[in-house]
């Protein structure tokens, strides 16, 4: 296969597991508040006794131990936005929802870079890598897509009776596939031991929810089911790695890589130009304005 090498059916039924499993979690912590607080505050303080007692000899990623945390704060601070009113007192703090998204996508270009700098070719910390042009590609589209964050003052949270989300209006569509696409290529080359999972079902968890039953939720999503994923990273380590029977190796083939980052930096540059129109065509504020849920534009747009 040009992406993967040879995937046994128990390859595949494993990733409806995953995906199954984080599409399940997501949905068990949107039903409230003692579900989330078990998720993303008891659990992980429990879990952190294990990874320290445990030692660092399992996990030697710097971005490992980084990207668990981060995605555990994100969580945490979106709860304040589901649970809470502090937000609508206090405007200041829905800069922290893409600051967090933001810091996440900027700690990924730093280990692409790094990766492509470096020149990371055989085993590091317990995966093989090759590197090449394409991480440097990839790393350019993931500060476009840093840059396309927008419209974050239009957040707010919903209460259907049954389910407490944090809902961000102006991520359009073109953003969540820019990004997935981004993020796939990313995982692909920078961890490549378990992509098919990690970087395609980890994409595709959060979406699927944003697109059929809980539209505007992709953000809160994404952070949710990243900290699930991390968390089991963390514990479980050699699940997914070299060696294991779920493992699912690259190809390894420097044109899949190619492939792979063109595509993500082709798509955000689309994004970022067509969202960069947009601005000037509207003299939109893109640090105050939603860009692709405005009111007033659309309706400008439904009557002509």
């Amino acid at each position: 296969m040009f992406f993967f090498e040879a995937i046994p059916w128990y390859n595949v039924l494993m990733w409806f597991v995953v995906l199954g499993i984080l599409i399940g979690l997501n949905e068990f912590t949107r039903l409230g508040k003692w579900p989330s607080l078990f998720m993303f505050v008891i659990l992980p303080i429990i879990l952190t006794i294990v990874w320290i007692t445990r030692g660092s000899n399992e996990i030697t990623s710097w971005f490992t131990w980084v990207k668990v945390y981060s995605a555990l704060t994100g969580s945490i601070i979106y709860m304040v936005v589901r649970f809470t009113d502090f937000h609508k007192e206090n405007k200041w703090y829905l800069v922290l929802i893409p600051a967090i998204l933001g810091i996440n996508i900027l700690e990924a270009v730093i280990r692409e870079f790094q990766v492509g700098i470096v020149g990371f070719n055989g085993m590091v910390d317990g995966m093989y890598y090759i590197s090449g042009g394409w991480n440097y590609a990839n790393a350019i589209a993931g500060i476009l897509n840093l840059l396309a964050i927008c419209g974050w003052y239009g957040i707010y949270a919903t209460n259907d009776g049954k389910h407490k989300d944090m809902i961000w209006p102006d991520q359009s569509l073109l953003y969540i596939i820019a990004y997935g696409l981004w993020n796939i290529s990313y995982v692909y080359s920078c961890a490549p031991g378990n992509s098919l999972y990690s970087g395609i079902a980890l994409n595709l968890a959060p979406t699927i929810p944003a697109l059929l039953w809980a539209k505007g939720t992709w953000m809160q999503n994404r952070a949710h089911t990243l900290s699930f994923w991390m968390m089991w990273v963390m514990t479980f380590p050699y699940f997914f790695a070299t060696g294991s029977t779920f493992n699912v190796r690259v190809s390894y083939n420097p044109k899949a890589n190619w492939v792979l980052a063109l595509i993500s930096l082709i798509f955000n540059m689309a994004l970022i130009i067509w969202q960069v129109c947009r601005i000037i065509k509207y003299n939109l504020n893109p640090l105050k304005d939603e860009i692709w849920n405005n009111e007033k534009i659309n309706s400008q747009l439904k009557s002509k």
